[in-house]
């Protein structure tokens, strides 16, 4: 065998070798981000509270995908002309406004925007331009804030935080500023300084809010933090 067939082998063999890694290491951008049966996690809780808001899931939420959240995300899925597969696949997550790739920083997509702006809307319909950023601010202080869900659909739907969720206003019309509002605290606006609370002192006696150390009045609001 003489030398230059051994180094056109020897080529050929390498270039085998190296395409081989090529195909086995896929980038992770190109893997797609779902959750399924059997899962557990923060945006397993957060699918189940956006999913029961809904009317769709009518078990406790636990942060467990089991048959009963698959269901429930089959039935949303089929309502919104996707595949009734009970996997919570990309397409699904960013309707229902869970996007694990967000983290503690939920990005400016409309799914976000749309689901910003409707708890604007519905928690600071009426109020100055700045206190809507607010309440806004608010939503997103808690995503980043230990003591809350690490998503915006979890920090929305969290059992007894929002009283606009629960007594019809969520469902209302959104305000055109809402959807401003909501892109204007997704960018990082916040008016509040900080707060992870907000209430109406005319409409609330709650003692642990009135407690809490004032960082802020916008409107008919105190922010507290």
């Amino acid at each position: 065998m003489n030398s230059f067939f051994k180094i056109g082998l020897l080529t050929l063999i390498i270039g085998a070798f190296l395409a081989g890694i090529n195909q086995k290491f896929i980038p992770a951008r190109h893997v797609e981000i779902s959750a399924s049966y059997g899962m557990r996690g923060s945006e397993v809780e957060a699918i189940q509270q956006m999913l029961g808001g809904m009317g769709l899931f009518y078990g406790e939420v636990t942060g467990y995908y089991g048959s009963q959240t698959e269901a429930a995300v089959g039935r949303f899925q089929q309502s919104h002309g996707l595949p009734a597969t009970g996997i919570a696949d990309m397409a699904t997550l960013e309707l229902l406004g869970v996007n694990p790739r967000t983290g503690r920083t939920p990005e400016a997509s409309d799914a976000n925007i749309n689901l910003l702006a409707r708890i604007i809307s519905a928690e600071a319909r009426g109020e100055p331009y700045s206190g809507q950023v607010a309440v806004g601010a608010v939503i997103m202080n808690r995503v980043a804030h230990p003591s809350f869900p690490d998503t915006l659909a979890g920090v929305i739907y969290q059992s007894g935080e929002f009283s606009a969720v629960w007594n019809g206003q969520f469902e209302q019309p959104v305000s055109q500023t809402a959807y401003a509002a909501a892109r204007d605290a997704l960018a990082g606006w916040d008016p509040t300084g900080g707060a992870v609370y907000f209430f109406n002192p005319r409409k609330t006696s709650n003692a642990f809010l009135h407690a809490r150390p004032v960082t802020t009045t916008i409107g008919a609001h105190r922010f507290a933090a």
